[in-house]
């Protein structure tokens, strides 16, 4: 099956956690932000690193490579600030029922010594 969003894996980069996307969706070709359209390629392949660079600060940047699409590569960066308030994910998630089978089996692995690798480091990271 052909997950929505593509495939993520993740990998440090000394002490940055970089996210790589590809195999997304055929359906998938055509994206709208708030103010701009594009199109990809089911090629399209997404980087993602997080750096941090202050206490209370990390810099988001963004790869999109898709040769089938784009004559180059671009790029992009934000800056994420910490915040106090509760952070949702950007999707609807009223009704998410899913979620006790989801931290159930989180649960199971942990207790069973199966946790660990990029997720448990990444969250070690951000409680820093």
């Amino acid at each position: 099956m052909t997950k929505w969003l593509g495939d993520s894996i993740g990998r440090w980069e000394e002490d940055t956690p970089v996210v790589e996307t590809t195999n997304f969706h055929p359906e998938q070709s055509f994206r709208a932000a708030i103010k701009y359209i594009f199109f990809v390629s089911p090629q399209l392949k997404v980087t993602d690193r997080f750096t941090r660079v202050g206490d209370d600060r990390v810099k988001y940047q963004f790869e999109m490579d898709d040769a089938n699409t784009y004559a180059d590569v671009w790029r992009g960066e934000l800056p994420l600030r910490k915040s106090d308030s509760a952070i949702y994910e950007y999707a609807c998630h009223a009704g998410n029922y899913a979620m006790p089978g989801i931290l159930g089996g989180a649960r199971l692995a942990e207790k069973e010594g199966e946790a660990g690798g990029f997720v448990q480091s990444l969250a070690i990271w951000l409680a820093d």
